[in-house]
Protein backbone atom coordinates (compact mmCIF):
# COMPACT_ATOMS: atom_id res chain seq x y z
CA UNK A 1 0.00 0.00 0.00
CA UNK A 2 1.27 3.47 -0.87
CA UNK A 3 2.49 5.68 1.96
CA UNK A 4 2.76 9.47 2.05
CA UNK A 5 6.11 10.38 3.62
CA UNK A 6 5.73 14.13 3.29
CA UNK A 7 3.17 16.79 2.40
CA UNK A 8 3.75 20.48 1.77
CA UNK A 9 1.11 23.15 1.22
CA UNK A 10 1.76 26.79 0.37
CA UNK A 11 -0.53 29.82 0.15
CA UNK A 12 -3.63 27.90 1.22
CA UNK A 13 -5.49 30.09 3.71
CA UNK A 14 -3.58 30.13 7.02
CA UNK A 15 -1.13 27.56 5.65
CA UNK A 16 1.30 30.00 4.06
CA UNK A 17 4.06 27.38 4.00
CA UNK A 18 3.63 24.21 6.05
CA UNK A 19 5.49 20.91 5.65
CA UNK A 20 4.82 17.63 7.42
CA UNK A 21 7.38 14.83 7.08
CA UNK A 22 10.18 14.75 4.53
CA UNK A 23 10.35 15.91 0.92
CA UNK A 24 12.65 15.16 -1.99
CA UNK A 25 14.64 18.34 -1.26
CA UNK A 26 14.30 18.08 2.54
CA UNK A 27 15.76 14.69 3.35
CA UNK A 28 16.79 15.55 6.90
CA UNK A 29 13.26 15.12 8.24
CA UNK A 30 11.64 11.88 9.34
CA UNK A 31 8.83 10.56 7.13
CA UNK A 32 5.22 10.60 8.26
CA UNK A 33 4.16 7.54 10.23
CA UNK A 34 1.41 5.18 9.00
CA UNK A 35 -0.81 6.68 11.71
CA UNK A 36 -0.34 10.45 11.92
CA UNK A 37 -2.24 12.85 14.18
CA UNK A 38 -2.28 16.66 14.10
CA UNK A 39 -3.30 18.47 17.29
CA UNK A 40 -3.78 22.11 18.18
CA UNK A 41 -6.11 24.69 19.64
CA UNK A 42 -9.26 25.88 17.93
CA UNK A 43 -8.57 28.18 15.00
CA UNK A 44 -4.95 27.18 14.36
CA UNK A 45 -5.67 25.60 10.97
CA UNK A 46 -6.40 21.90 11.63
CA UNK A 47 -9.58 22.03 9.53
CA UNK A 48 -7.68 23.89 6.81
CA UNK A 49 -5.01 21.18 6.73
CA UNK A 50 -7.71 18.52 6.53
CA UNK A 51 -9.34 20.46 3.70
CA UNK A 52 -6.01 20.82 1.87
CA UNK A 53 -5.97 17.04 1.36
CA UNK A 54 -9.61 17.16 0.30
CA UNK A 55 -8.92 20.00 -2.11
CA UNK A 56 -6.20 18.06 -3.95
CA UNK A 57 -8.49 15.04 -4.21
CA UNK A 58 -11.35 17.24 -5.47
CA UNK A 59 -9.08 18.72 -8.15
CA UNK A 60 -8.70 15.22 -9.57
CA UNK A 61 -12.31 14.14 -9.15
CA UNK A 62 -13.68 17.34 -10.69
CA UNK A 63 -11.41 20.19 -11.83
CA UNK A 64 -9.49 22.95 -10.08
CA UNK A 65 -12.17 25.60 -10.54
CA UNK A 66 -14.91 23.33 -9.20
CA UNK A 67 -12.65 22.32 -6.30
CA UNK A 68 -12.21 25.98 -5.35
CA UNK A 69 -15.98 26.45 -5.15
CA UNK A 70 -16.89 23.17 -3.43
CA UNK A 71 -17.54 22.52 0.27
CA UNK A 72 -18.08 26.22 1.05
CA UNK A 73 -14.51 27.10 0.11
CA UNK A 74 -15.68 30.32 -1.50
CA UNK A 75 -13.47 30.38 -4.59
CA UNK A 76 -9.78 30.79 -5.32
CA UNK A 77 -9.39 34.26 -3.81
CA UNK A 78 -10.87 33.08 -0.51
CA UNK A 79 -8.46 30.13 -0.52
CA UNK A 80 -5.24 31.92 -1.36
CA UNK A 81 -3.38 33.20 1.70
CA UNK A 82 -4.10 36.83 2.43
CA UNK A 83 -1.42 39.11 1.03
CA UNK A 84 -0.06 36.50 -1.39
CA UNK A 85 -0.06 36.88 -5.16
CA UNK A 86 1.64 33.54 -5.74
CA UNK A 87 0.02 30.28 -6.81
CA UNK A 88 -1.46 27.81 -4.34
CA UNK A 89 1.03 24.95 -4.25
CA UNK A 90 1.03 21.36 -3.05
CA UNK A 91 3.78 18.77 -2.89
CA UNK A 92 3.22 15.09 -2.12
CA UNK A 93 6.22 12.84 -1.43
CA UNK A 94 5.23 9.18 -1.31
CA UNK A 95 6.23 5.57 -1.97
CA UNK A 96 4.07 3.12 -3.86
CA UNK A 97 5.17 0.40 -1.42
CA UNK A 98 7.80 -0.22 1.23
CA UNK A 99 11.22 -0.38 -0.42
CA UNK A 100 10.08 1.35 -3.62
CA UNK A 101 11.76 4.54 -4.77
CA UNK A 102 9.88 7.62 -3.56
CA UNK A 103 7.98 9.79 -6.01
CA UNK A 104 7.11 13.49 -5.87
CA UNK A 105 3.99 15.17 -7.21
CA UNK A 106 3.96 18.97 -7.43
CA UNK A 107 0.86 21.01 -8.27
CA UNK A 108 0.48 24.78 -8.64
CA UNK A 109 -2.89 26.50 -9.17
CA UNK A 110 -3.14 30.16 -10.14
CA UNK A 111 -5.53 32.58 -11.88
CA UNK A 112 -5.52 32.98 -15.65
CA UNK A 113 -5.96 36.29 -17.50
CA UNK A 114 -9.73 36.01 -17.12
CA UNK A 115 -9.52 35.60 -13.34
CA UNK A 116 -10.40 31.90 -13.31
CA UNK A 117 -8.27 29.27 -11.51
CA UNK A 118 -6.24 26.93 -13.72
CA UNK A 119 -3.39 24.45 -13.44
CA UNK A 120 -0.27 26.59 -13.70
CA UNK A 121 2.18 23.69 -13.41
CA UNK A 122 2.25 19.99 -12.66
CA UNK A 123 5.26 17.70 -12.14
CA UNK A 124 5.59 14.00 -11.30
CA UNK A 125 9.15 12.83 -10.75
CA UNK A 126 11.28 10.00 -9.40
CA UNK A 127 14.95 9.06 -9.18
CA UNK A 128 16.27 6.46 -11.60
CA UNK A 129 17.03 2.93 -10.42
CA UNK A 130 20.22 2.88 -8.39
CA UNK A 131 20.37 6.67 -8.14
CA UNK A 132 20.78 7.70 -4.50
CA UNK A 133 21.77 11.31 -5.02
CA UNK A 134 20.89 14.15 -7.36
CA UNK A 135 17.58 15.50 -8.51
CA UNK A 136 14.68 13.18 -9.29
CA UNK A 137 13.92 12.90 -12.99
CA UNK A 138 10.52 14.23 -14.14
CA UNK A 139 8.46 11.90 -16.31
CA UNK A 140 5.63 14.42 -16.37
CA UNK A 141 6.27 18.13 -16.56
CA UNK A 142 3.56 20.59 -17.61
CA UNK A 143 3.40 24.37 -17.55
CA UNK A 144 0.17 26.07 -18.62
CA UNK A 145 -0.95 22.72 -20.03
CA UNK A 146 2.10 22.26 -22.26
CA UNK A 147 5.15 20.14 -21.63
CA UNK A 148 6.67 16.73 -21.91
CA UNK A 149 5.72 13.24 -20.78
CA UNK A 150 7.83 10.10 -20.84
CA UNK A 151 5.93 6.96 -21.80
CA UNK A 152 6.44 3.44 -20.51
CA UNK A 153 7.62 1.83 -17.30
CA UNK A 154 11.34 2.21 -17.99
CA UNK A 155 11.20 5.53 -19.82
CA UNK A 156 13.58 7.50 -17.62
CA UNK A 157 15.61 4.64 -16.18
CA UNK A 158 18.54 4.95 -18.56
CA UNK A 159 20.40 7.97 -19.84
CA UNK A 160 20.95 8.84 -23.45
CA UNK A 161 18.91 7.94 -26.51
CA UNK A 162 16.51 5.61 -24.72
CA UNK A 163 14.89 8.36 -22.72
CA UNK A 164 14.77 10.72 -25.75
CA UNK A 165 12.87 8.17 -27.80
CA UNK A 166 10.32 7.81 -25.00
CA UNK A 167 9.86 11.54 -24.66
CA UNK A 168 6.65 12.98 -26.07
CA UNK A 169 5.32 16.54 -26.21
CA UNK A 170 1.85 17.03 -24.79
CA UNK A 171 -0.65 19.89 -24.80
CA UNK A 172 -3.87 19.75 -22.81
CA UNK A 173 -7.06 21.34 -24.14
CA UNK A 174 -8.57 22.00 -20.69
CA UNK A 175 -6.28 23.93 -18.34
CA UNK A 176 -8.65 23.38 -15.43
CA UNK A 177 -8.20 19.59 -15.51
CA UNK A 178 -5.16 17.95 -13.94
CA UNK A 179 -2.78 16.38 -16.42
CA UNK A 180 -2.72 13.17 -14.39
CA UNK A 181 -6.51 12.96 -14.78
CA UNK A 182 -6.12 12.65 -18.56
CA UNK A 183 -2.74 10.98 -19.00
CA UNK A 184 -3.39 8.57 -16.13
CA UNK A 185 -6.09 6.85 -18.16
CA UNK A 186 -3.66 5.91 -20.93
CA UNK A 187 -1.96 2.51 -20.99
CA UNK A 188 1.40 3.93 -22.06
CA UNK A 189 1.72 5.92 -18.82
CA UNK A 190 1.59 3.26 -16.08
CA UNK A 191 3.35 5.30 -13.40
CA UNK A 192 1.06 8.27 -13.91
CA UNK A 193 -1.88 5.88 -13.73
CA UNK A 194 -0.68 4.42 -10.43
CA UNK A 195 -0.40 7.86 -8.86
CA UNK A 196 -3.79 8.88 -10.26
CA UNK A 197 -5.35 5.72 -8.83
CA UNK A 198 -3.66 6.36 -5.49
CA UNK A 199 -5.00 9.93 -5.29
CA UNK A 200 -8.42 8.86 -6.55
CA UNK A 201 -8.59 6.29 -3.75
CA UNK A 202 -8.18 8.78 -0.89
CA UNK A 203 -10.99 8.67 1.65
CA UNK A 204 -11.82 11.85 3.53
CA UNK A 205 -14.48 11.36 6.17
CA UNK A 206 -17.30 13.89 6.27
CA UNK A 207 -19.37 11.47 8.33
CA UNK A 208 -22.23 12.81 10.40
CA UNK A 209 -24.63 10.60 12.37
CA UNK A 210 -27.85 11.92 10.82
CA UNK A 211 -26.64 10.66 7.43
CA UNK A 212 -26.24 7.17 8.89
CA UNK A 213 -29.84 7.37 10.10
CA UNK A 214 -31.19 7.79 6.58
CA UNK A 215 -33.02 4.91 4.90
CA UNK A 216 -31.22 4.20 1.62
CA UNK A 217 -32.67 1.87 -0.99
CA UNK A 218 -31.62 -1.71 -0.38
CA UNK A 219 -28.68 -2.91 -2.43
CA UNK A 220 -25.15 -4.01 -1.43
CA UNK A 221 -22.36 -1.44 -1.82
CA UNK A 222 -18.69 -2.28 -1.46
CA UNK A 223 -17.33 0.83 0.26
CA UNK A 224 -18.53 3.36 2.81
CA UNK A 225 -19.00 6.79 1.24
CA UNK A 226 -17.63 9.97 2.77
CA UNK A 227 -20.89 10.95 4.51
CA UNK A 228 -21.78 7.47 5.76
CA UNK A 229 -25.35 7.48 4.48
CA UNK A 230 -24.81 4.09 2.79
CA UNK A 231 -23.67 2.33 5.95
CA UNK A 232 -26.52 -0.18 5.77
CA UNK A 233 -25.68 -0.98 2.16
CA UNK A 234 -22.07 -1.71 3.12
CA UNK A 235 -23.25 -4.04 5.86
CA UNK A 236 -25.42 -5.78 3.25
CA UNK A 237 -22.40 -6.21 0.98
CA UNK A 238 -20.24 -7.59 3.77
CA UNK A 239 -23.01 -10.00 4.79
CA UNK A 240 -23.34 -11.25 1.22
CA UNK A 241 -19.72 -11.41 0.09
CA UNK A 242 -17.89 -12.15 3.34
CA UNK A 243 -20.61 -13.77 5.45
CA UNK A 244 -18.53 -15.84 7.89
CA UNK A 245 -15.82 -13.22 8.25
CA UNK A 246 -18.34 -10.43 8.63
CA UNK A 247 -20.14 -12.26 11.41
CA UNK A 248 -16.88 -12.24 13.36
CA UNK A 249 -16.34 -8.58 12.45
CA UNK A 250 -19.76 -7.57 13.77
CA UNK A 251 -19.16 -9.52 16.96
CA UNK A 252 -15.82 -7.77 17.39
CA UNK A 253 -17.33 -4.35 16.69
CA UNK A 254 -20.27 -4.97 18.99
CA UNK A 255 -17.88 -5.95 21.79
CA UNK A 256 -16.15 -2.57 21.48
CA UNK A 257 -19.33 -0.48 21.63
CA UNK A 258 -20.71 -0.27 25.18
CA UNK A 259 -24.20 -1.75 25.50
CA UNK A 260 -24.30 -3.39 22.06
CA UNK A 261 -24.56 -7.18 21.83
CA UNK A 262 -25.16 -7.73 18.11
CA UNK A 263 -25.66 -5.81 14.85
CA UNK A 264 -27.44 -6.81 11.64
CA UNK A 265 -29.65 -5.40 8.88
CA UNK A 266 -33.29 -5.65 7.88
CA UNK A 267 -34.82 -4.92 4.47
CA UNK A 268 -38.20 -3.19 4.71
CA UNK A 269 -41.26 -3.89 2.55
CA UNK A 270 -40.43 -0.92 0.33
CA UNK A 271 -36.90 -2.30 -0.18
CA UNK A 272 -35.00 0.02 2.11
CA UNK A 273 -32.25 -1.17 4.41
CA UNK A 274 -32.12 -0.42 8.13
CA UNK A 275 -29.44 -1.22 10.70
CA UNK A 276 -30.47 -3.07 13.85
CA UNK A 277 -28.59 -2.96 17.15
CA UNK A 278 -29.43 -5.36 20.00
CA UNK A 279 -28.27 -4.51 23.51
CA UNK A 280 -29.32 -7.82 25.05
CA UNK A 281 -31.69 -6.22 27.56
CA UNK A 282 -34.71 -6.21 25.22
CA UNK A 283 -36.15 -8.74 22.82
CA UNK A 284 -36.72 -6.10 20.14
CA UNK A 285 -33.65 -4.45 18.58
CA UNK A 286 -32.98 -0.73 18.35
CA UNK A 287 -32.70 0.75 14.88
CA UNK A 288 -30.01 3.17 13.72
CA UNK A 289 -32.55 5.99 13.93
CA UNK A 290 -32.75 5.40 17.70
CA UNK A 291 -29.03 4.98 18.39
CA UNK A 292 -26.80 7.67 19.82
CA UNK A 293 -24.46 9.72 17.67
CA UNK A 294 -21.45 8.16 19.37
CA UNK A 295 -22.56 4.58 18.75
CA UNK A 296 -23.13 5.23 15.06
CA UNK A 297 -19.81 7.04 14.75
CA UNK A 298 -17.77 4.26 16.36
CA UNK A 299 -19.56 1.67 14.22
CA UNK A 300 -18.84 3.63 11.04
CA UNK A 301 -15.13 4.00 11.84
CA UNK A 302 -14.70 0.35 12.77
CA UNK A 303 -16.61 -0.75 9.68
CA UNK A 304 -14.33 1.46 7.56
CA UNK A 305 -11.29 -0.17 9.15
CA UNK A 306 -12.62 -3.63 8.26
CA UNK A 307 -13.01 -2.90 4.55
CA UNK A 308 -11.52 -5.92 2.69
CA UNK A 309 -10.14 -3.52 0.05
CA UNK A 310 -9.39 -0.38 2.10
CA UNK A 311 -8.57 3.03 0.63
CA UNK A 312 -4.84 3.77 0.66
CA UNK A 313 -5.21 7.02 2.62
CA UNK A 314 -7.89 7.81 5.21
CA UNK A 315 -8.30 11.31 6.61
CA UNK A 316 -10.61 11.92 9.60
CA UNK A 317 -11.29 15.25 11.28
CA UNK A 318 -11.95 15.26 15.03
CA UNK A 319 -13.24 11.68 15.46
CA UNK A 320 -13.80 12.39 19.16
CA UNK A 321 -16.90 14.54 18.64
CA UNK A 322 -19.88 12.92 20.34
CA UNK A 323 -17.88 10.07 21.91
CA UNK A 324 -17.56 9.14 25.56
CA UNK A 325 -14.05 10.11 26.67
CA UNK A 326 -13.11 6.58 27.80
CA UNK A 327 -13.69 5.32 24.26
CA UNK A 328 -11.13 7.66 22.72
CA UNK A 329 -7.96 5.87 23.74
CA UNK A 330 -9.36 2.57 22.46
CA UNK A 331 -10.35 4.23 19.18
CA UNK A 332 -6.85 5.66 18.72
CA UNK A 333 -5.36 2.22 19.35
CA UNK A 334 -7.78 0.75 16.82
CA UNK A 335 -6.70 3.27 14.19
CA UNK A 336 -3.04 2.48 14.81
CA UNK A 337 -3.61 -1.27 14.71
CA UNK A 338 -5.25 -1.00 11.29
CA UNK A 339 -2.61 1.40 9.93
CA UNK A 340 0.31 -0.80 10.97
CA UNK A 341 -0.96 -4.35 11.35
CA UNK A 342 -1.50 -5.47 7.75
CA UNK A 343 0.58 -5.62 4.59
CA UNK A 344 -1.94 -3.56 2.59
CA UNK A 345 -3.01 -1.38 5.51
CA UNK A 346 -4.24 2.17 4.85
CA UNK A 347 -2.37 5.22 6.08
CA UNK A 348 -4.54 7.10 8.57
CA UNK A 349 -4.35 10.85 9.14
CA UNK A 350 -6.38 12.39 11.99
CA UNK A 351 -6.86 15.88 13.42
CA UNK A 352 -7.99 16.21 17.04
CA UNK A 353 -8.08 18.50 20.07
CA UNK A 354 -8.89 15.79 22.61
CA UNK A 355 -6.10 14.92 25.14
CA UNK A 356 -7.69 11.52 25.94
CA UNK A 357 -7.21 10.52 22.30
CA UNK A 358 -3.62 11.80 22.34
CA UNK A 359 -2.83 9.75 25.47
CA UNK A 360 -2.72 6.63 23.28
CA UNK A 361 -0.18 8.09 20.85
CA UNK A 362 3.59 8.15 20.58
CA UNK A 363 5.47 11.43 20.21
CA UNK A 364 6.59 10.45 16.68
CA UNK A 365 2.95 10.11 15.56
CA UNK A 366 1.88 13.59 16.69
CA UNK A 367 2.33 17.01 15.10
CA UNK A 368 1.25 20.21 16.81
CA UNK A 369 -0.15 23.01 14.68
CA UNK A 370 0.15 26.56 16.02
CA UNK A 371 -0.74 29.99 14.72
CA UNK A 372 1.76 32.84 14.91
CA UNK A 373 1.23 36.54 15.51
CA UNK A 374 1.17 37.06 11.74
CA UNK A 375 -1.93 34.86 11.45
CA UNK A 376 -0.17 32.02 9.63
CA UNK A 377 0.21 28.48 10.89
CA UNK A 378 3.37 26.53 11.64
CA UNK A 379 3.76 22.87 12.57
CA UNK A 380 6.22 20.89 14.70
CA UNK A 381 6.66 17.21 15.35
CA UNK A 382 6.23 16.48 19.04
CA UNK A 383 9.13 14.02 19.05
CA UNK A 384 11.42 16.95 18.17
CA UNK A 385 10.64 18.50 21.58
CA UNK A 386 13.39 16.98 23.73
CA UNK A 387 11.75 17.73 27.09
CA UNK A 388 8.45 16.20 25.99
CA UNK A 389 10.15 13.16 24.49
CA UNK A 390 12.00 12.54 27.76
CA UNK A 391 8.83 12.87 29.83
CA UNK A 392 7.01 10.42 27.57
CA UNK A 393 9.92 7.98 27.88
CA UNK A 394 9.47 8.19 31.66
CA UNK A 395 5.87 7.06 31.27
CA UNK A 396 3.89 10.30 31.32
CA UNK A 397 0.92 10.29 28.89
CA UNK A 398 1.26 12.60 25.92
CA UNK A 399 -2.29 13.94 26.19
CA UNK A 400 -1.73 14.89 29.81
CA UNK A 401 1.42 16.78 28.85
CA UNK A 402 -0.50 18.61 26.16
CA UNK A 403 -3.25 19.47 28.65
CA UNK A 404 -0.55 20.85 30.96
CA UNK A 405 0.82 23.09 28.19
CA UNK A 406 4.14 21.26 27.80
CA UNK A 407 3.60 21.11 24.04
CA UNK A 408 2.98 24.83 23.60
CA UNK A 409 5.59 27.03 21.95
CA UNK A 410 8.04 28.41 24.52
Amino acid sequence: MALIEGFRVQNYRALRDVTLGKLSNQQDGEPLTPFTVVIGKNGVGKSTLFDAFGFVADCLSHDVESACDMKQRGGFERLRSMGSNDAIRFEIYYREATGERPMTYELAIALDETGRPFVESEVLKQRRKGQKHGRPYPFLRLHHGKGMVWAGEEAVETAGGGEDRAQEPVELTDLRQLGIATLGTLKEHPRIKRFRDFLKGWYLSYFYPDAARSLPSAGPQKHLNSHGDNIGNVVQFMEREHKDRFKLILERIAAKIPGVKSIDTEVTIDKRVVLRFNDGAFDDPFYAQQMSDGTLKVFAYLLLMEDPDPPPFICIEEPENGLYHKLLEALAQEFRAHATGKKNAPQIFVTTHQPYFVDALSAAEVWILEKGADGYSSVRRVSDLVVVRNLVDEGLPLGGLWYSDYLDAR
